[in-house]
């Protein structure tokens, strides 16, 4: 490994490389293990960063802002790549807003609403990254990506650059084909509609204080952690089986909102994953419904 970084910096000389990271530091859970190697590239550098991973037999795991992620506490083996700030410039063209993979959901909505551009208020409080949310079609508050999305620029595999319309995304509840596929998202095209600023900020405002009110934005936490099973809600469900506030280790299921499972503040993901399978086993026993984690788990456990 230590040869290949030496060629990989040699190559890269601007590259953001370490060795041992924390995962911690690139989770909104807060919690996982070190990574072997992590780098965060730009777009120039991605797809040379891959080639040169492939022929060393390096494994690659890609991630975002990590706000939908629960790494294992003995970390990533290989190489983790963040598509984060070197990859997050937002520019507007008319009513089109074009956006890095690496930007945050949040600074699209705010630059959209700045030009005078509605229809991404859902988006403003989604602490993720734009590539993570076209990955799995995010969405909140009636609103989704596959609304606003026109296409989607995405690395392949063999380093080749696609275009990719909405449609060939396969876009559904939490779901879309990239991660089947393999694709890296390196951009997104979204196509938006003229709004007044005031309007805009007002509607993003209202969503904002129900977030506050409803969701434990105090802890570290995934978000939602099981979608939606179809006609019930995942956190009454959760409520319902008498779990409002139940404990493994230092992680909760929310008392706030049931839905959520929270690290008040020492949680392992040992905790979260066993808090987890706990929950799922009793909702399945008391109302023979299967809860689906929305949380993507990476790396050992």
């Amino acid at each position: 490994m230590k040869q290949w970084l030496d060629s990989v910096t040699e190559a890269m000389p601007e590259l953001v490389i370490r060795t041992e990271e924390p995962m911690s530091k690139h989770t909104t859970f807060r919690i996982g293990g070190a990574a072997e190697v992590f780098a965060a590239p730009d777009a120039r550098e991605l797809p040379q960063l891959l080639a040169m991973a492939k022929g060393a037999d390096v494994p690659v795991t890609v991630i975002g802002n990590g706000s939908n992620l629960l790494v294992g506490d003995r970390g990533i083996a290989g190489l983790v790549i963040e598509i984060g700030e070197r990859m997050s410039e937002v520019r507007i063209e008319g009513t089109i807003l074009v956006a890095g993979a690496g930007a945050l959901l949040s600074k699209a909505a705010q630059t959209a609403a700045a030009a005078g551009l509605g229809d991404l208020e859902f988006a403003a409080g989604i602490p993720g990254s734009v590539g993570g949310a076209v990955v799995m079609n995010a969405g909140a508050y009636g609103g989704e990506m596959k609304d606003v999305l026109q296409s989607v620029k995405v690395l392949t595999e063999e380093g080749e650059l696609l275009i990719l319309t909405t449609e060939e995304l396969e876009l559904g509840y939490r779901h879309s084909c990239v991660p089947e596929r393999k694709y890296i998202v390196v951009e997104a095209t979204m196509e938006l509609s003229a709004k007044p600023e005031e309007e805009i900020r007002a509607y993003m405002a209202e969503l904002r204080a129900k977030r506050v009110e409803k969701q434990p934005l105090e802890y570290p936490s995934a978000g939602s952690t099981f979608k939606r099973p179809e006609g019930y809600f995942a956190g009454k469900l959760i409520m319902d089986a008498g779990l409002r506030g139940y404990t493994v280790g230092g992680a909760q299921v929310s008392e706030k909102h049931c839905g959520f499972v929270i690290n008040k503040g020492d949680a392992t993901a040992a905790d979260v994953r066993q808090l987890m399978q706990d929950v799922h086993d009793r909702v399945k026993e008391q109302f023979d419904v299967e809860l689906e984690p929305e949380v993507k788990m990476i790396g050992s456990f």
